[in-house]
């Protein structure tokens, strides 16, 4: 009961990944709203946590993250119902539209943006808002392949990706003195409906080797969604207290840290997002 006492938004949370955070957040203790824009399926994942986690206070409310509206209303009745607000779970986010930049449609493509990348730095905003005067909280902000590799075909994507983990490492200089911990977790590749999306969507339209990878992935079963949502309950825990401004793999990085590692890691800028310069390839051409 890793959480028990504290409480938390977890974004996205109906299906695929977002739902297996909200089942393990049920499990290690913590209170919990849970949003997602399709009402139907939000019921229905509360329903089933409530049926395995009796004692686990559940509520749900329907929210657009890209709707300024819709997050300040989820936030203002998750701290009336709880009293306080913990932990946020910025799970919630699309592939958007897939092709090439002059062909997808730019609404669309706008929208994605606003969803991925806008909607996730206001939901930061009214964390921030309500953890400072506590000076404690906990933010995780979920990033993907986008986030360290380009991603032809699905370019919204990948540029709102990227622009969530320099984010999550910008705030969380701002917020440090606060007690506050803001990291970006790549769970890995996931076999989930948005997978379906790209092989939907066909090599045409998002290049014949992305298309090939994601076959792949759903054939093999892609990354185990319970790494992913363990580690955001490691990060969402006092465990994981100090350890901020990181982009951490939850297939491939050694968490939890001991104590040791995490001075390693505060002190460098191992786990975060830098330029790969000619000396860092062995090769000689650098300005000297």
């Amino acid at each position: 009961m890793t959480l028990a006492g504290r409480s938390a938004i977890i974004t996205g949370a109906s299906l695929g990944l977002g739902a297996e955070i909200s089942r393990q957040f049920a499990a290690a203790g913590a209170s919990l709203m849970l949003c997602a824009r399709n009402v139907t399926e939000l019921d229905a994942q509360a329903e089933r946590l409530k049926a395995a986690y009796p004692n686990t206070q559940i509520v749900t409310q329907r929210a657009d993250i890209a709707s300024r509206a819709d997050v300040d209303a989820l936030f203002a009745a998750a701290i009336n119902v709880f009293g306080k607000l913990d932990i946020l779970v910025n799970n919630a986010g699309v592939y958007g539209p897939m092709g090439s930049i002059e062909a997808t449609d730019w609404d669309a493509w706008v929208e994605a943006i606003a969803i991925n990348l806008t909607g996730t730095v206001y939901c930061v905003r009214k964390a921030v808002e309500a953890f400072k005067p506590r000076r404690y909280g906990k933010i995780i902000n979920l990033s993907g392949g986008g986030a360290t590799n380009p991603l032809p075909g699905i370019s919204a994507y990948a540029a709102s990706k990227a622009a969530v983990v320099r984010f999550t490492e910008t705030v969380a200089l701002e917020v440090k003195e606060f007690g506050i911990d803001v990291n970006a977790v790549a769970p890995g590749a996931l076999a989930t409906r948005l997978t379906d999306q790209l092989l939907a969507a066909g090599p045409e339209r998002v290049g014949a080797n992305l298309h090939a990878r994601m076959m792949k992935i759903q054939a093999e079963g892609g990354a185990p969604l319970d790494i992913g949502a363990a580690l955001c309950v490691y990060l969402a825990s006092g465990e994981s207290d100090g350890v901020t401004g990181r982009l951490i793999a939850a297939q491939w990085d050694p968490w939890p840290f001991s104590a040791e590692v995490k001075t390693k890691i505060e002190g460098s800028d191992i786990y975060t997002l830098r330029r790969v310069v000619p000396g860092d390839r062995g090769e000689a051409w650098d300005k000297t």
